[in-house]
């Protein structure tokens, strides 16, 4: 299939959490680079295998999160959402990804790298299981944007130097969990409802772990929407709209989607997922590095509360 029609699957093994990064030859650095900048630069997703990230450790979190979402509505409601804010619980209908449609079907908790709303209380382990998750996501975030900057033909440390404020509060990185409840026949969906509306992500780059459940679908070069199934411990990594700002669209922030399952069993099934949206500090001012002025500069801050704004 020609380049850009299906999402390709990249070893990132000679420079994932288990690998000495000083270990690693130029050449070895370079193919990386190379082979992510391919795949962002056409269908804008790629698969990581060998990242490592542990399967237990995604399992780990989901089950703090499955804990969270069996909670009563009104235990929830104490850590709702605000866009003052920008963490904390989404109840299901909330959230229009696409404003075109209805709200999505599903509900979601936010946290932040620095929590602003804190932790459920009422599950204990949460804390620890995410923190710990949330660091690793971090640090795998920051060497797949090192290999980026290959590519790119930028210095290797472009991007940490404008994610430097990750834990320092002034950064609005965030891990989402997802829950996508089951449809059973009497579910009131409201015509054009879907469990994720058509969108981009905002930030740099998206770790999404899926569960076994899939429904993901990617809109290719051609225009056509393509399934990205599950592949087992792998994470599915996207540009995001900024990255495409900054490169004036040499790498893609793709249109994804999730529909309602047309077949009765999957419709039937929760669906999970975890999504790690990496932003630039706060004040980072993104701005075309070709020079050519084709986006006009904005501050991440500025361009993602623009964004959320527009969905809730």
């Amino acid at each position: 299939m020609a380049e850009g029609q299906e999402i390709p699957i990249v070893d990132f093994s000679s420079f994932g959490l288990n690998k000495d990064t000083a270990d690693v030859s130029e050449g070895e650095l370079q193919a990386l680079g190379d082979e992510l900048y391919r795949a962002f630069s056409t269908i804008g997703f790629v698969y990581l295998k060998n990242h490592g990230i542990s399967s237990q450790q995604v399992t780990d979190v989901f089950e703090v999160a499955d804990t969270f979402f069996s909670l009563p509505a009104e235990i929830k409601g104490k850590y709702a959402f605000s866009l003052e804010t920008n963490d904390g619980w989404v109840a299901s209908n909330r959230e229009r990804l696409n404003p075109e449609r209805p709200g999505d079907f599903k509900e979601t908790f936010d946290i932040l790298t620095q929590p602003k709303k804190g932790f459920p209380k009422e599950v204990p382990a949460f804390p620890r299981v995410c923190e710990k998750f949330i660091a690793q996501c971090t640090e795998l975030s920051l060497r797949i944007m090192e290999m980026m900057t290959i590519g790119l033909k930028l210095d290797r440390t472009f991007f940490a130097q404008s994610h430097k404020l990750i834990f320092a509060g002034a950064n609005g990185t965030t891990l989402r969990c997802l829950r996508y409840p089951p449809l059973p026949a009497d579910t009131d969906i409201k015509p054009g409802q879907v469990r994720c509306g058509e969108h981009s992500d905002y930030g740099t780059i998206t770790l999404l772990f899926q569960d076994g459940v899939g429904g993901l679908e990617v809109q290719n070069v051609g225009g056509t929407y393509v399934p990205a199934p599950p592949i087992t411990d792998t994470i599915l990594v996207n540009i995001g709209d900024l990255v495409q700002r900054w490169t004036s669209d040499q790498l893609k922030s793709t249109i994804h989607r999730i529909l309602i399952p047309k077949e009765e069993c999957a419709k039937r099934q929760v669906r999970r997922s975890l999504a790690f949206f990496v932003n630039p500090d706060d004040e980072a001012l993104i701005t075309c590095l070709d020079g050519s002025n084709k986006y006009e500069p904005i501050r991440t801050i500025d361009f993602v509360n623009m964004k959320l704004s527009a969905t809730f």
